[in-house]
């Protein structure tokens, strides 16, 4: 009886919040919304208000944005999703709402009856639904009829007529998840769109690099939109197995999907509102002429390869870990891996599997994290089995997530990362013993900031720090200062025979990528891509509160940047492809809070 009555106090909270609230908007009352709001408070926008993807921190911040966005957004209908909840004096609750173009779900936070946090995030755009569920297309023509077309021939049209005798509404540069994933919530909402990669086969991306690689999260952080994985899927599925399901996904998903083909230049031109981008497809230069184009090339872009003395006079191999074929060939060889991040400490291990005599040179400070220990206590909540059987599916985790603004994520993750550091205290002492540097990131939170931030290395452990623990994989520490014939030479004398030596030095700011694309003006006026602006390593100011030009747009008009792990490709590809559908039909997108350039990185 006294738990029913506990939440139907909370409810009563909540829904005399909700009130207040939904008054005060009605009204165009900013002053009277954000007294509603706690000091130190965050409303989080993904394209509902503001066409952006925004956080708005503190009154002020939130006032000004409602001023400027209430009469065109129109929000209303705020009515509360379930039974709200309270944990520790804080007050949570799923709502939904409508714009005026749109459908949406909200979460907010509560503390001392006012708002902590809140989320607005669109869901889908009125008269543009997605034909799923009772909305679904019948698909078979019932009935005689002698000019039947049939769903071949229907397909078959489209592959010939789109980027041939017609033009795509959009065109993705890149066909990895990122691309995948945006192709199939456009192919959904109707838009007409080419992905072009320059492999030749979807997954490719993933097949063609070293063959000990896997996924290092969890099959439940990892699903694609529409099409989860099986149940009986592998936690950690390998490399070829992504590859394979990637190719999948795309010929179920009817995506339009050219590989071997490589973009080669674009411009954008004002007059026609539409780009002119030149592409090498199979040998053959065709111009296309979409009115949107995105950069799906993941988080980074080309590889970062150092440069040392001596590396024209080493008489060994040496590649980028991106070129790394495997560890076959190395059987018996001495071999130097520079870098400690996850790749590094892959190669390393499928080195050592396979008898190379394994030295990993680590230059900075890195955070590790057990896989096990990260699903137990952080993930885990979200994204497991265990979450699955409670009831949150993957839409209720991604937004849950996302309900968590980037400037106090930290304090959301750092309880779970101290936990882990007192469990695995042990396995970290070795770790140390044998000469590694580690890290929890420059606040002590752990791993999603530092990936956020695009801070030092960081290695979600699969295995491989055991073998640095016990002394299998060689450890050296130092920057490099030249190669020899035979040799790498650290800064402070060590010498290390190799044979092979492998850069695992990660790869610089997708912006960089696009240049080559692009040009480098457009670059340039674009600024940053990725990294929050935290004023850390790596990261520098001003702080933006997102992740730079992802997902939104940016300071070059109809050029969009997409990508991310999995997890960011299935949720954010939502927010993108409802914007690239609202241009598309001619809906306004006035954007409020446009990121301004800074310089590239």
């Amino acid at each position: 009886m006294s738990q029913t009555v506990e939440h139907s106090a909370t409810r009563v909270r909540v829904e005399h919040w909700i009130s207040e609230f939904s008054e005060a908007i009605a009204a165009r009352d900013a002053d009277r919304v954000v007294s509603l709001f706690g000091e130190d408070s965050y409303w989080r926008d993904l394209i509902a208000l503001t066409w952006n993807l925004k956080t708005f921190e503190g009154r002020e911040e939130i006032a000004a944005m409602l001023r400027a966005t209430l009469d065109n957004a129109d929000p209303g209908n705020f009515t509360v999703l379930g039974e709200p909840t309270e944990t520790d004096g804080v007050t949570e609750a799923w709502l939904s709402f409508e714009t005026a173009v749109g459908r949406g779900t909200a979460h907010l936070r509560l503390v001392d009856d006012r708002a902590w946090t809140l989320l607005t995030a669109l869901d889908e755009l009125k008269g543009h639904e997605e034909p799923s569920n009772h909305r679904r297309p019948l698909g078979a023509e019932h009935g005689a009829n002698p000019d039947r077309v049939t769903w071949r021939e229907q397909r078959e049209t489209e592959l010939n007529e789109l980027g041939h005798t017609r033009q795509p509404e959009v065109v993705i540069v890149g066909g990895g998840q990122g691309g995948i994933a945006l192709g199939a919530r456009l192919r959904q909402l109707g838009v007409p769109t080419i992905i072009v990669e320059r492999n030749e086969r979807p997954g490719d991306s993933w097949r063609n690099r070293y063959k000990s690689l896997a996924l290092h999260d969890p099959v439940w952080y990892d699903h694609l939109p529409y099409i989860k994985f099986p149940d009986n899927w592998p936690v950690f599925a390998p490399k070829d197995k992504i590859g394979d399901w990637l190719e999948m996904y795309t010929k179920v998903m009817e995506l339009n999907y050219w590989g071997s083909t490589t973009a080669l230049s674009a411009k954008y031109e004002e007059t026609d509102g539409q780009w002119e981008l030149v592409v090498d497809h199979a040998g053959e230069q065709r111009t296309l002429r979409p009115r949107q184009l995105v950069m799906a090339l993941g988080v980074s872009g080309k590889p970062n390869v150092p440069v040392f003395p001596g590396q024209e006079r080493f008489r060994g191999e040496q590649h980028h870990s991106s070129q790394h074929p495997g560890p076959d060939a190395y059987t018996g060889k001495k071999t130097v891996v520079i870098g400690s991040n996850n790749s590094a400490h892959d190669i390393c291990a499928a080195l050592w599997e396979h008898g190379a005599d394994v030295t990993m040179v680590q230059r900075s400070s890195t955070h590790v994290v057990r896989s096990q220990s990260l699903l137990e206590h952080n993930i885990g909540p979200l994204y497991s089995e265990e979450a699955v059987a409670s009831g949150i599916d993957t839409w209720t985790a991604d937004l849950t997530f996302a309900s968590i603004p980037y400037r106090i994520l930290n304090e959301f993750q750092k309880p779970s990362f101290d936990v882990i550091r007192e469990q695995d205290a042990e396995f970290y002492e070795r770790l140390e013993r044998a000469g590694f540097l580690l890290d929890f990131g420059e606040d002590e939170s752990g791993l999603f900031m530092k990936y956020l931030r695009r801070g030092s290395g960081y290695y979600i452990d699969v295995g491989a720090s055991e073998l640095i623990a016990n002394g299998d994989v060689a450890l050296a520490r130092g920057e490099v200062a030249e190669l020899t014939e035979t040799e790498v030479v650290l800064t402070d004398g060590t010498r290390l025979e190799a044979d092979l030596v492998v850069y695992a030095t990660g790869f610089g700011s997708m912006n960089r990528l696009a240049a080559d694309i692009v040009g480098q003006e457009v670059a340039d006026k674009v600024g940053k891509v990725w990294g929050l602006g935290s004023n850390t390593t790596k990261d520098p100011g001003p702080w933006e509160g997102e992740p730079r030009n992802m997902w939104k747009p940016t300071q070059q008009q109809a050029l969009w940047f997409h990508g991310g792990n999995l997890h960011q490709s299935r949720h954010y590809s939502l927010y993108l492809a409802l914007q690239l559908k609202a241009r598309a039909e001619g809906i306004p997108t006035p954007v409020y809070g446009l990121q301004e350039a800074h310089h590239t990185s």
